[in-house]
């Protein structure tokens, strides 16, 4: 099957290029402590938005188990339910405290894995998950080859239909890429942090690539100014140490002056900037499923729209890499 620009092959389903990212919708939650979620959230809104996403043509919906520890499950669930169009993406790997919206420790033995993914397939409403990542970043082939061979398992018995990896370690896909039904994963990629390594490792192990933190966890959006602090429970309150995008809630100024100087080549041909982040994803390759996150259905309508431009046009993919001063590549981290 050949992809268009506008759309691609995620085990046997042709979908638009385009996803949701429901982390911001699944509200606060906490993990070591720490804000782990997006803040306080509307469920109301949280719903109109998943409504207007798929009003605007998208059909995959990336959620976790992690996120709103659960509640993110639910509301998707409560929307779109066993809707046959909808590609549902969840992820799994820690214990969750639902009651308290904690996020605890990973837990992967095949009981924790099979009751926990049970439990996604309850508050999703679907009989069957089109596609469950393992949710931790960082772990050993050997422990990771244990954690498949149980969703071998629940293929068979139909739990789910396919499985991968969220994960920015090229050796991890390299290693698992060979599995017949893993066949996606899904990493940090966006304008200011470009990856050759894992695109490369996915491209020879024909795996589609679930891209999170296409804007930069908003950042690419434009409609932050300098100094400006976000509040509340909101994971970009935390130091910069875990993302790099915001320092204790205030946008980082390196960032925004890369932002800056590549404003106007994001915007080409009509575009808002949002839609040109992801439009530079789109023209990555064609792979590239970008899932920007939406907290609010005009959020949702703008970053589906970017499907209406396709990928970004070679000469500007071309100098916006003559401006934009990146370090190497270096080692994977959290982003």
């Amino acid at each position: 099957m050949t992809n268009s620009p506008e759309t691609t092959h995620i085990a046997g389903h042709e979908v638009p290029r385009i996803g949701m990212g429901c982390w911001a919708i699944g509200g606060p939650f906490s993990m070591n402590g720490s804000p782990a979620g997006w803040g306080e959230t509307d469920d109301a809104e949280s719903k109109a938005t998943i409504e207007a996403s798929w009003d605007a043509g998208v059909r995959v919906f990336d959620t976790a188990q992690a996120y709103g520890t659960g509640h993110s499950e639910t509301l998707l669930g409560d929307v779109l339910g066993n809707r046959k169009e909808a590609f549902i993406v969840s992820k799994f790997g820690h214990e969750l405290d639902s009651q308290n919206r904690i996020l605890l420790t990973a837990k992967l033995d095949a009981d924790h894995i099979t009751s926990s993914i049970e439990a996604s397939r309850k508050r999703l409403q679907r009989d069957t998950i089109d596609l469950m990542l393992l949710h931790i970043n960082v772990l050993d082939n050997a422990k990771a080859n244990r954690v498949f061979d149980t969703l071998e398992g629940l293929v068979e018995r139909g739990l789910i239909a396919k499985y991968g990896w969220s994960t920015d370690f090229p050796d991890s896909v390299d290693a698992m890429a060979g599995r017949q039904n893993f066949v996606a994963i899904q990493h940090a990629m966006n304008v200011f942090l470009d990856v050759p390594s894992i695109n490369e490792s996915a491209a020879t192990g024909d795996l589609i690539q679930m891209i999170r933190s296409p804007l930069a966890m908003g950042l690419l959006t434009g409609k932050f100014s300098a100094g400006q602090r976000i509040g509340g429970k909101d994971v970009r309150t935390q130091d910069a140490n875990w993302q790099g995008y915001f320092d204790k809630g205030v946008p980082s100024e390196k960032f925004m002056a890369q932002l800056e100087a590549v404003r106007e080549l994001l915007m080409s041909d009509g575009r808002t900037i949002t839609q040109g982040a992801l439009c530079w994803l789109l023209a990555k390759g064609p792979n590239i499923v970008p899932v920007p996150g939406a907290r609010t259905p005009e959020q949702a309508s703008e970053n589906a729209g970017a499907l209406e431009f396709g990928p970004l046009p070679n000469s500007v993919m071309t100098e916006i890499e003559t401006i934009l001063d990146r370090p190497p590549e270096g080692e994977p981290g959290p982003k």
